[in-house]
């Protein structure tokens, strides 16, 4: 369960304001002018605070809650801007569409896949196969996965590797809600500030996606149970 021990707003008003910026592309300023309309005085700068806290910890009870995901994943990368640098969206979804897992990473190479992949494996069943493009640093990652299997004695457990770059259509199409969302954002300050905007995004994505088998509750209470 998520603390709000010390707030000075009802948890509800918290957790709607949170869960309605990570799903509807709408700025701060815009979401503290919706919050008004529903009674509610926090200004851009409290509402950015509540983004910040309480979607990383959301986005965890998602992952611990969500269903099974296939052993078929498809693994690809896109783009956000920190301070005028890019950085880079690890994502992966099954081949059913279901989010496997994210990752904001600061680098785009074989550490950065290495470490995407040893976090999905870890939170959900391990591949049979792993669908990416032709990046030689994803496939490195995935071949160090594969060592690792072998050195602890699982050789059996291999994940096949295919880069076929139109199988990964989907995935492809998966980006675009997220980076709808992103785009009018217009960029992050703070890398830790995209990394939990991203985080909440995501969350919603799922949610959408019906990922926590609850489909006849409406998306945002879904995401307030989240929270305990």
């Amino acid at each position: 369960m998520i603390s709000f021990k010390g707030v000075q707003y009802p948890k509800d008003a918290i957790l709607y304001a949170v869960f309605f910026y990570v799903r509807y592309s709408v700025s701060y300023r815009e979401l503290e002018e919706i919050m008004q309309e529903r009674g509610v005085e926090a200004d851009h700068a409290t509402l950015n605070r509540w983004v910040v806290k309480y979607s990383p910890l959301i986005a965890d009870e998602a992952r611990k809650k969500k269903r099974k995901v296939g052993t078929s994943w498809r693994m690809d990368e896109t783009y956000l801007k920190v301070k005028g640098e890019w950085v880079y969206l690890y994502r992966a979804i099954d081949k059913h569409g279901d989010t496997v897992d994210f990752m904001l990473s600061k680098t785009r190479d074989e550490a950065a896949a290495t470490t995407f992949f040893e976090n999905a494996i870890g939170s959900n069943l391990l591949p049979e196969k792993v669908v990416m493009d032709k990046s030689g640093a994803n496939r490195a990652g995935l071949i160090n996965i594969n060592l690792y299997l072998l050195l602890a004695g699982y050789w059996w457990s291999f994940i096949d590797i295919l880069q076929v770059k139109y199988l990964n259509n989907i995935i492809e199409q998966d980006h675009r809600f997220i980076k709808r969302l992103t785009k009018p954002m217009m960029g992050f300050k703070a890398f830790h500030s995209a990394q939990a905007t991203v985080a909440g995004i995501e969350t919603a994505h799922l949610i959408r996606k019906g990922q926590l088998d609850q489909q006849v509750v409406p998306a945002y209470r879904q995401f307030m149970a989240l929270a305990g």
